[in-house]
């Protein structure tokens, strides 16, 4: 992918940790990403979201919402973005109910920052592809 690409993708993160929220966005600033961070996924639901050359980064287990509905919400609302799935919590179920749900990728926590920015270049080039790490 050029940096004239990379430049112009958005990233929306979702996560209801602060620090999480203020980590990843400067991590994927740093590799030339836009990014958004919401707290929750109704914040997100309420942006006004851009579809093309974006995708999602959430946590799994956000306080009183599931992350694994995301895609499900999304695709209710006509939004095409891709989602890659964080989780703390990780388990061959947890990455069966990701997949299951639509997830274009999964990262466990603590992520490789490298990882991740591959992977979130991946996802944005392929269109919204499945992947799993």
């Amino acid at each position: 992918m050029n940096a004239t690409a990379t430049t112009t993708a958005t990233v929306y993160v979702v996560d209801d940790d602060p620090a999480i929220r203020r980590a990843l966005p400067r991590l994927l600033r740093s590799a030339g990403i836009n990014t958004v961070a919401f707290d929750s996924l109704a914040s997100l639901l309420e942006a006004d979201l851009k579809t093309e050359d974006a995708c999602v980064v959430a946590d799994i287990r956000l306080k009183g919402e599931d992350g694994l509905a995301l895609p499900r919400l999304l695709a209710e609302r006509n939004l095409k973005l891709p989602v890659v799935f964080l989780t703390a919590v990780d388990s061959t179920d947890i990455r069966e109910r990701a997949i299951h749900a639509g997830g274009a990728a999964f990262f466990r926590k603590p992520v490789d920052d490298l990882a991740l920015i591959d992977s979130i270049r991946w996802v944005l080039a392929a269109g919204g592809g499945r992947r799993t790490r």
